[in-house]
C-alpha cells in the first residue's frame, strides 16, 4: 500500500456576521472571535447590550462546521492540532478579506476579542499582521505556545490587554489559570489586567459591557 498525502490550493468563501451599523457616530469597532461550537451570528448576542450607535461588532465565522450531539445543533471549529500551520494561513487570508471588506479606519477605537478557542486565532493573526488595537481581550482561552514577547513589540504603549476567566471554568484548572496568567505577563508586561469572575466556561457579558465605559 503506497499512501501519500498531497496539498492543493483553491478558492473558497465564508460568511461573517455584524451587529449594528458602522456610521460616523461609531466610536468603537469590535473584532470578536467565537469559541468552539459557536456560529458567529449567535455569538453576537453577547454584545447586544452595547450602545448600538457607538459600537459596531464584526464576528468572523470559523470555517469547519459540524453537528453537536444530541440535538444536532450546528457549531464550528477554528483549528485542530492537525495541520495547524496551513489552517492558520487560510484563516489569516480570510481575516484579511474581512478587514478589507469592512474598511476599518485607523483612527477608530478597535477592540480585538477572542473567546475560548478564538483566543489563539486572534493572537496569531495580530502577531503575524502586526495589527494595532486599543484593547486585546483574552477571554477563557489558551495563549499559543509559539508566541513570544517580541511578537507584540509593535503594539502601541497605550494598548491595553485584559485576561478574563471564570474561577470555576471546567476547562481551566488552577494550574492552567496560573500558567496562562504568567504567559500573558511574559508577553505583555504591565499592560495586562487580570479579571477573574465567579463562574464557569461562559462569556462574561458584564465585563464586555464595561470595556467601553
Amino acid at each position: 500500500m503506497n499512501s501519500e498525502e498531497k496539498e492543493i490550493t483553491y478558492k473558497t468563501s465564508n460568511s461573517y456576521s455584524t451587529l449594528n451599523t458602522h456610521t460616523s457616530q461609531t466610536k468603537t469597532v469590535w473584532f470578536v472571535c467565537h469559541g468552539m461550537g459557536y456560529l458567529s451570528r449567535y455569538f453576537l448576542r453577547y454584545f447586544k447590550d452595547l450602545n448600538p450607535e457607538e459600537n459596531y461588532i464584526i464576528a468572523p465565522q470559523a470555517p469547519s462546521k459540524y453537528y453537536i450531539q444530541p440535538k444536532m445543533h450546528v457549531g464550528a471549529n477554528w483549528l485542530t492540532r492537525d495541520e495547524t500551520k496551513s489552517g492558520m494561513e487560510n484563516i489569516m487570508s480570510y481575516f484579511d478579506s474581512v478587514f478589507e471588506a469592512e474598511q476599518i479606519q485607523n483612527d477608530v477605537n478597535l477592540i480585538i476579542l477572542g473567546y475560548s478557542q478564538g483566543v489563539s486565532v486572534a493572537m496569531r493573526y495580530m502577531a503575524k499582521r502586526q495589527l494595532q488595537c486599543n484593547q486585546l481581550v483574552l477571554h477563557s482561552g489558551g495563549i499559543p505556545k509559539e508566541l513570544k514577547a517580541n511578537d507584540f513589540d509593535y503594539l502601541s504603549k497605550e494598548t491595553k490587554v485584559k485576561l478574563i476567566y471564570g474561577t470555576a471554568d471546567e476547562y481551566l484548572d488552577e494550574a492552567r489559570i496560573k500558567l496562562e496568567s504568567k504567559r500573558a505577563k511574559e508577553l505583555f508586561g504591565n499592560r495586562v489586567t487580570i479579571l477573574p469572575f465567579e463562574g464557569k466556561h461562559v462569556v462574561n457579558v458584564d465585563y464586555i459591557n464595561r470595556l467601553v465605559k
